[in-house]
């Protein structure tokens, strides 16, 4: 069989308020048109489908019209996957419905294990693949809390608990296998944060527990999967030195900081040998440039892509002695009668004063939720050995209200 490996669509996310809309649109139309011309009989999806928990009406009809599409061929199978953006009922809602056009879709934790279990098969309707369906594993699915546990005890229980949840399903999926009495191969899904898993300044990758971003080690994973489909990280990479534990990596890039970075999403064949692996570049939708320096490295970098006719959306980062109050002005003037477009302003010069103040022309938009805390207890002169364990507090909000959020009807 052949099959797709992609994640972290985010359908619906904007980029400092502008809509992306037509982006995702092409993005899919691409995706569904490659699909058809490679005759891919998978698309694995390991979660991050779509931005938030309450996804708008045209986030939805983007994703819906796209499994129409896909499911057109009546023997190709789609496989989806929750993750920690997703609201869980939300996209298990349409579930049996979906199985009629061979989409599964597995939303959260099952009771049983064998519930995550998807068997796939060919056109001569015989199983071909067997596929551990696991989501993003919550919290709750995976310790229990108890009153005193240390910091220490609770990344423990969750790093177990994420070991015996793919033990036990990986354990059914064997015994599937042998009931089928066929050497099919078995693939597994997941989305979290593995050790060693690189990221970048801006990408909007969240907290995934309580405490830390708690980086798993691949042991936690049964050591003979054939393919380890995994999502969450945004950069595509192998892990562990492995070809066959992978992230497809977000198909746009999220933010300015990934715009250089190749996006691709992973064809996996699969023979009588070894699966072979490779990168299916994706192409760039919306062009996305940091431009940085002083005013006049600025504006020489604004006038030359102005001569290319670029459409591209901008962040500009002042870094010029200069104080330039008028920055924004400058920057109107600059791009105008242009197809450039200007989302974000960030003017370093102003942000020296950050610690001394918020300057006039600082916004949110340079500053993450942890920055804001910090920015409170330093207003507040918390004294240094204080800050550790409120920090800690802090962070255990953000995630919970994160969970809470993408668990709300």
């Amino acid at each position: 069989m052949k099959l797709f490996h992609t994640s972290d669509w985010h359908l619906g996310r904007a980029l400092y308020g502008r809509k992306r809309y037509e982006e995702y649109e092409a993005f899919l139309n691409w995706l569904a048109g490659i699909i058809e011309d490679e005759n891919i009989d998978v698309l694995l999806v390991a979660g991050d489908v779509f931005d938030n928990s309450t996804p708008s009406n045209h986030a939805q009809e983007l994703y819906y019209r796209f499994l129409c599409r896909v499911a057109a061929a009546p023997d190709r199978h789609v496989v989806v996957t929750a993750g920690n953006h997703d609201s869980p009922s939300f996209l298990n809602a349409p579930r049996e419905l979906l199985k009629f056009l061979n989409i599964h879709v597995v939303g959260c934790a099952a009771g049983m294990p064998a519930e995550e279990l998807v068997v796939l098969t060919g056109p001569d309707k015989e199983p071909r693949l067997i596929v551990c369906a696991i989501p993003y594993l919550r919290d709750r699915d995976i310790r229990t809390a108890e009153a005193g546990e240390s910091m220490e005890d609770k990344e423990r229980k969750i790093i177990e608990g994420i070991r015996t949840h793919y033990r036990m399903v990986y354990e059914a999926a064997e015994k599937k296998r042998a009931m089928l009495k066929k050497s099919v191969p078995v693939v597994a899904m997941g989305h979290l944060f593995t050790a060693g898993g690189r990221t970048v300044d801006g990408d909007g990758v969240r907290e995934l527990y309580i405490g830390s971003l708690l980086h798993v080690g691949t042991d936690v994973f049964p050591e003979h999967i054939d393919y380890l489909a995994l999502g969450h990280l945004h950069i595509p990479q192998a892990v562990g030195g492995s070809d066959f534990i992978r992230y497809s990596g977000s198909p746009l890039p999220i933010g300015f900081g990934e715009a250089q970075q190749g996006k691709s999403v992973v064809l996996v064949e699969f023979s009588d040998d070894a699966p072979k692996v490779a990168a299916i570049p994706v192409p760039r939708f919306q062009e996305l440039k940091t431009l940085r320096g002083d005013w006049p490295a600025i504006a020489h970098n604004i006038e030359e892509l102005k001569i290319g006719g670029s459409s591209a959306w901008l962040e500009i980062v002042y870094e010029g002695d200069e104080i330039a109050g008028d920055l924004r002005g400058r920057l109107d003037e600059a791009i105008a009668g242009s197809g450039l477009e200007i989302l974000r302003v960030k003017n370093n010069r102003v942000l020296e004063s950050a610690l001394r103040g918020m300057g006039a022309e600082e916004t949110l938009d340079d500053l993450d939720v942890t920055d804001v805390f910090k920015r409170c207890l330093e207003s507040h002169e918390i004294p240094e050995d204080q800050r550790p364990g409120l920090l800690t507090a802090y962070r255990e909000i953000v995630v919970s209200l994160n969970e809470a959020d993408a668990m709300a009807e």
